[in-house]
């Protein structure tokens, strides 16, 4: 088979994420639970350590476990793993959140990563007293990073008088382990793009069709461009659905769909009660609505109907087939130019420990083989899924 070129977009390296659950219920059986099952916890983060993960998120939400104590607690429980926490600037002064931080990266030795949600839902931002205009709450996002960063490097106290906060005397702060921290930030409003291309270090986009996610990255790095930046690393989520075959895969999708489907009409799984199922505020959310009104495959592997049967609340495209296939899908995502790829599943636990033996070693391996020759793998060209002639994914799953 000819060797074909490596993509001039393609990243060098890619690091993976998975997010981190606090107890076994999922969205395909949602179980009754006071929130945290510390052995299933602890079963969970030491998993993700074992299985080769690079981050984990820690989410945020008004209903949820605080994602700062929780972030502590796998600084402890692992060695490697590195925590990244979700805030909401809504909930806490700047200053404090940089020392927050700050403590976090030193307590794990330079591993706080943290991930700002501006909030794009307003009864969801309601119930913690936020009534700003979405619009607005970017701007807040902004003048945020500026303070996080001030905090973290000020040598002397500082001032300062802002739209959003205002104080005297701050500082010097509680200083990181390293020079600073790294800043996540996503979302695909016109102001998510204007504040992560001018300020963040990482820009993170659910899975969406690969020429679109093009254009997408195209746009932050060319705003990063223009404010002399360097350019965000790209972080891109998928909930992959891998089994031995890809008929098997297609099989285990439909049924998936069903399933989440349900629990989401049932409202019986985590935030879903608080999201509502009207028309979503946030722009993230409507994309994935509009890709899966189009089609429901994209691609080599790209799956939209777990999107739909949930309102796209929350990161919900995945990725079907063999961990072959899911594997090469991963690395065409890579070759638009994603460097970090989170990949979480529906059966939570087990298919992260899948993850790990079945698929991570394969992109890794792609990697190794484009670092030592230059060229591209066979990965690709041999699991082409549904980019095969005739594909149909309804007929593979048996549904007529």
């Amino acid at each position: 088979m000819t060797a074909t070129p490596i993509p001039p977009t393609a990243a060098r390296q890619v690091e993976f994420i998975s997010l981190s659950h606090l107890n076994p219920s999922t969205e395909l059986d949602p179980i009754p639970t006071r929130g945290i099952d510390l052995a299933y916890f602890r079963r969970y983060v030491r998993t993700l350590e074992e299985a080769g993960y690079d981050y984990t998120l820690l989410p945020y939400g008004s209903s949820s476990a605080d994602s700062f104590v929780v972030a502590s607690a796998v600084g402890q429980l692992t060695e490697r793993l590195r925590p990244i926490v979700a805030v909401r600037p809504n909930t806490a002064l700047p200053q404090v959140v940089a020392q927050q931080l700050a403590t976090l990266d030193q307590l794990t030795e330079g591993r706080a990563v943290v991930h700002l949600i501006s909030g794009g839902n307003d009864a969801e931002q309601a119930r913690h007293g936020d009534y700003l205009p979405k619009a607005r709450r970017y701007a807040r996002t902004s003048e945020f990073i500026d303070i996080l960063r001030r905090s973290w490097t000020e040598t002397r106290p500082f001032d300062h008088a802002g739209e959003f906060f205002r104080f005297d005397g701050f500082g010097p702060g509680f200083r990181p382990y390293g020079d600073t921290i790294p800043i996540s930030i996503g979302g695909q409003s016109d102001e998510a793009f204007q504040v992560g291309g001018r300020q963040a270090d990482i820009f993170s986009f659910w899975g969406e069709p690969l020429a679109d996610l093009r254009a997408e990255i195209e746009r932050v790095h060319a705003i990063a461009d223009a404010a002399n930046r360097p350019r965000q690393r790209i972080w891109v989520t998928f909930r992959p659905i891998i089994d031995r075959t890809d008929e098997l895969a297609w099989r285990k999708a439909y049924d998936y769909a069903a399933r989440i489907g349900a629990t989401f009409e049932a409202q019986t799984f985590g935030r879903q009660a608080l999201m509502g199922k009207g028309t979503p505020q946030n722009r993230g959310s409507q994309r994935a609505l509009e890709f899966a009104s189009r089609s429901e495959v994209y691609d080599r592997a790209l799956w939209t109907r777990t999107a739909a049967v949930t309102n796209a609340g929350g990161a919900s495209t995945a990725l079907v087939g063999t961990p072959e296939t899911v594997a090469a899908a991963i690395v065409d995502y890579i070759d638009v130019g994603a460097d970090l790829v989170s990949i979480r599943g529906y059966d939570t636990l087990a298919d992260a420990r899948d993850y790990g033996r079945h698929v991570l070693p394969l992109v890794r391996q792609e990697l190794a083989h484009r670092a030592a020759t230059g060229q591209r793998g066979t990965l690709q060209a041999e699991h082409p899924g549904a980019l095969a002639p005739g594909f149909d994914a309804d007929a593979l799953a048996g549904v007529r």
